[in-house]
């Protein structure tokens, strides 16, 4: 049955791409000749200050598809369109805090990688603390009921196979 699915996707794909190439060439007339030659245009250089302030304020912010890369290092497509619309507040002229403020609103802190200490990010900064103490704790537990437990004597059964393990040893 797996084989039929492998199968069955792969002319799917093929099909896909297939009627992506039967698109009508550049030359053509019509609605989406126009959007393709609207996307094709160049795009105007980008300005540096504004690229390295998008820069260091999207190693800031977490990328909510990855979740474990910033914003500046994901290629998600959900990065890049949070980057264009940083990159849009930037010149609009909006401040590192406003971008930041408008990104928590929408995604809340967790798109932060330092969440602000408040009473609902306490467990997340305490959090670690308490798994340490708590195994601390457990760990001491364990030793100190090792050490109160009394040793057993061997019993005549056992004083016997020892003293027999012993006398193999030595010979």
């Amino acid at each position: 049955m797996r084989v039929w699915h492998a199968w069955a996707m792969t002319a799917c794909l093929a099909l896909a791409a297939g009627a992506s190439l039967a698109q009508p060439a550049s030359g053509a007339s019509g609605a989406a000749s126009g959007a393709s030659a609207a996307v094709a245009a160049p795009l105007p250089p980008p300005d540096p200050v504004v690229e390295a302030r998008l820069l260091a304020l999207a190693r800031e912010l977490r990328c909510l598809v990855c979740q474990n890369e910033s914003l500046a290092d994901s290629q998600a497509g959900l990065a890049e369109d949070l980057r264009r619309e940083m990159r849009g507040l930037i010149v609009a002229g909006r401040s590192d805090a406003e971008i930041v403020d408008f990104l928590v609103g929408r995604y809340g802190d967790f798109v932060r990688y330092r969440p602000p200490l408040a009473p609902r990010t306490w467990l997340l900064w305490g959090g670690p603390a308490l798994g340490v103490a708590g195994g601390l704790a457990l760990l001491a537990i364990a030793v100190r009921r090792r050490r109160a437990r009394p040793a057993q004597p061997l019993d005549d059964a056992e004083r016997a196979r020892l003293a027999a393990l012993l006398a193999e040893a030595e010979r």
